[in-house]
């Protein structure tokens, strides 16, 4: 938020430029009139309510601005339904099984839950993509630690969160000094649990993504460092619960245009955007965190910072989706083949496809 370079190229990452022409052409785009429920969508039925997964408190992010009401927009008036937020996900592979359980709606995946989904038969349906943004990973190791390059992590012990983008990033990040995950002694943490471990000296290494290593970063100032040359690679989807998906496809249409515009005000407006998250609890007001979350959007290096690049699915995402699958196949991560590009691309998507493309302009 995909490739084995010995397969085919990576997900190309999204440049600045590109975010600031796409956030200008999606907040031009957002006029008042389409702010508002169309007589199309006002005819149409739509269901009681939508329960939407959030990773983490959703006190920051889309939708904590969302929820907020930033720039004007209301949500449920917008979409004619009521809106449950469910928090507390610590990531998007464990909203799968919510999903499964039929107790989620809607969500962020990456394309590790896609990929992990697809063979649990998760009845998700792929709305849109984007790729995650190339820098989004870092890789963290003790000042004073005699790891320099990928070829020093042989047989030391490194937190990274199992089948998420993180294990990904590692994968790739070994195979460029020839190791295979095996070579390391890999650790399955969260984020806040593998801070913990770093912190108090008991793992050689941590990677992980936005926020969660550059605010370390800013609590641990020179007792960490970073190592060169860690990038991401995998993309980013919003997927409904199929059953719902197949009801109101025009409702989560638009709501994937939502989430695009609204990443687009939040790009456009950081300092507006951070002070809002703040006056919502997700973190104390004008301190070291808030400037944090403001260079990140900065950056464009949170997970939702390419939502401005939202597109219905296409090969590109498929393709690449696939190579990540292969690849945690080669390794032992998915036990066995995944045909993840085949579900992606498939046929009984293709309302869906039709709806959000209408909405995005593709």
């Amino acid at each position: 938020m995909i490739s084995n370079r010995s397969i085919g190229p990576r997900a190309a990452g999204i440049s600045r430029r590109t975010l600031v022409a796409a956030s200008g052409a999606a907040l031009v785009a957002a006029s008042a009139g389409s702010r508002l429920v169309s007589s199309s969508y006002a005819a149409e039925s739509t269901p009681p309510r939508l329960t939407v997964a959030v990773i983490g408190d959703g006190r920051t992010g889309v939708w904590a601005s969302l929820q907020a009401g930033a720039g004007g927009r209301k949500l449920e008036q917008e979409l004619g339904t009521r809106i449950i937020w469910q928090p507390g996900f610590t990531a998007s592979l464990p909203v799968m099984e919510a999903v499964k359980a039929g107790s989620i709606d809607f969500t962020f995946a990456t394309a590790t839950a896609v990929v992990n989904a697809v063979p649990a038969r998760v009845p998700i349906t792929p709305l849109a993509a984007y790729p995650l943004p190339a820098n989004e990973v870092d890789f963290l190791v003790q000042a004073n630690s005699p790891i320099k390059t990928a070829a020093d992590l042989k047989g030391k012990k490194i937190a990274h969160q199992n089948g998420t983008t993180s294990t990904y990033s590692l994968i790739k990040y070994l195979e460029t000094a020839g190791l295979r995950l095996s070579d390391v002694e890999a650790l399955s943490l969260s984020g806040a649990d593998a801070f913990t471990a770093f912190a108090q000296g008991s793992i050689d290494g941590w990677i992980h993504w936005q926020p969660a290593t550059a605010l370390a970063l800013a609590k641990l100032g020179d007792k960490a460092r970073l190592l060169p040359s860690v990038k991401t690679y995998d993309y980013a989807f919003y997927v409904a619960r199929a059953a719902v998906a197949a009801k109101y496809p025009q409702v989560f249409a638009r709501l994937v245009k939502i989430i695009r515009e609204t990443q687009a005000y939040i790009f456009a407006h950081p300092a507006e955007s951070v002070a809002l998250w703040a006056s919502q609890g997700g973190f104390p007001p004008n301190g070291s965190e808030q400037a944090v979350y403001e260079q990140l959007i900065r950056d464009a290096r949170l997970s939702e910072s390419g939502a401005v690049a939202l597109k219905p699915i296409d090969e590109a995402a498929a393709a690449s989706t696939q190579d990540l699958a292969d690849n945690f196949q080669a390794l032992g991560v998915l036990p066995n083949k995944v045909d993840v590009r085949s579900f992606l691309l498939g046929s009984q998507f293709d309302e869906a496809k039709k709806a959000v493309a209408l909405e995005l302009g593709a």
